[in-house]
């Protein structure tokens, strides 16, 4: 069942491109292109690769695992398969230029049984791969982007019709202007500014402040801030890899999430010296526990990030991160992620950091990175290294 017309179909699949070209400028003719998609998103997926190689493309397609295998794989296989990591896949990896992902998923729940150990020793062994891509992306040699197609367990878990749902989605990637890309292209160039005010304070330390939220972090040496780079379709969050060492005080985040098959509700962190030391969850706590204690990043901060409801047309809650943490709505959102930081926040020649260089900076290192969302009404200032005070975020908008 489709729920575009071929026209928003194919304009799905133009932003898409966009999306993937912008990540990373300067792609060839006979790039490899590595296309995965979900079965329910077939339809999205065939028309991508039709374009891809109409570009001039090399493109590699595959099916992402159905629910049911994945339960077999987790369910079944013992440590050295959870670790097996299937030949060629590093050489793949190394030769790889792009990557563009359709999220259609049957379920989301098919894994809340499984031992979330053996999901940590699957991400863990895995960690290699996304090691290889962040080099190959810091070098230019590597640009991707992701989407999300509609599906009726989506839709269900956001309670949701499918065709609201579907809405949703064309509402937000601008499925139904005459010329999104174009769209698109200008909401990239409007928020520019915005990154490069937050560039040209000096910030030192950044204070959210919400009902639940009372939280400092401190920007760090060398940092900038990224966003609206192509990478996510949508997105419109404006984010930063703070210094992790320096976080404390409380963060909530109030919308629900789902990861590794568990429903997770209220998250509950309180931060001293850089990492969570106090945390819970109303509902799913001991996954949280678990996962936050994956290895020695997975409780502390990667990612600081808010969204500017100007630009974001996300008002519902989707049981996507992918939507999630682009909400807009009344208040617009931040969102923290715990784990894995950016290096292409750093302010710098991002070809030059080392894993040494990287720790010195506070860059934080994990297998892991969730990002936790807060819809709340807030505000945000900002304590630059001169000594000012400034709001730099209220009532879900930048305030330049």
């Amino acid at each position: 069942m489709s729920f575009y017309t071929k026209e928003q179909l194919e304009k799905y699949a133009d932003i898409l491109i966009w999306g993937l070209r912008t990540a990373r400028p300067g792609f060839m003719p006979h790039d490899n292109v590595l296309l995965r998609c979900s079965l329910p998103g077939r339809e999205l997926g065939e028309i991508i690769y039709r374009k891809l190689i109409q570009q001039k493309f090399n493109v590699i397609f595959r099916f992402l695992a159905t629910p049911e295998n994945e339960k077999s794989f987790y369910s079944y296989s013992d440590e050295e398969q959870l670790a097996f990591m299937p030949p060629g896949d590093k050489e793949m990896y190394e030769g790889l230029n792009g990557n563009i992902l359709v999220y259609a998923p049957e379920s989301l729940t098919h894994l809340k049984d499984v031992d979330t150990r053996r999901q940590s020793i699957a991400m863990l062994a895995r960690k290699p791969v996304r090691e290889i891509m962040n080099r190959r992306e810091d070098n230019g040699e590597f640009g991707w982007t992701l989407c999300t197609y509609p599906t009726e367990e989506l839709a269900r878990q956001a309670g949701l019709s499918i065709q609201e749902y579907a809405d949703q989605i064309a509402k937000a990637c601008l499925l139904n202007e005459a010329d999104p890309v174009k769209k698109w292209t200008e909401i990239f160039e409007n928020t520019k500014e915005i990154k490069q005010w937050l560039l040209n304070l000096g910030i030192d330390t950044i204070h959210v402040e919400s009902e639940h939220v009372d939280l400092e972090v401190k920007l760090g040496e060398k940092r900038r801030f990224k966003g609206i780079s192509g990478h996510n379709i949508p997105s419109f969050e404006i984010f930063t890899s703070p210094d992790w060492r320096y976080t404390k005080g409380v963060y909530f985040a109030n919308l629900p999430a789902f990861r590794g098959g568990n429903l997770v509700e209220n998250i509950r962190l309180e931060f001293r010296e850089g990492r969570a030391v106090g945390i819970s969850a109303e509902k799913g706590d001991d996954y949280v526990k678990k996962i936050l204690a994956t290895d020695e990043g997975a409780c502390q901060v990667g990612e600081f990030s808010l969204t500017d409801k100007r630009f974001s047309k996300i008002d519902k809650f989707m049981a996507d991160t992918l939507f999630d943490e682009n909400h807009g709505g009344q208040n617009g959102n931040c969102h923290i992620a715990v784990g894995s930081a950016y290096a292409d926040t750093y302010d710098g020649d991002v070809r030059t950091l080392t894993a040494e260089t990287k720790k010195e900076l506070g860059f934080n290192d994990s297998a892991v990175h969730w990002d936790m969302i807060n819809t709340e009404k807030k505000i945000v200032t900002a304590v630059l290294k001169n000594g000012k005070k400034v709001t730099i975020y209220e009532d879900g908008m930048f305030r330049m």
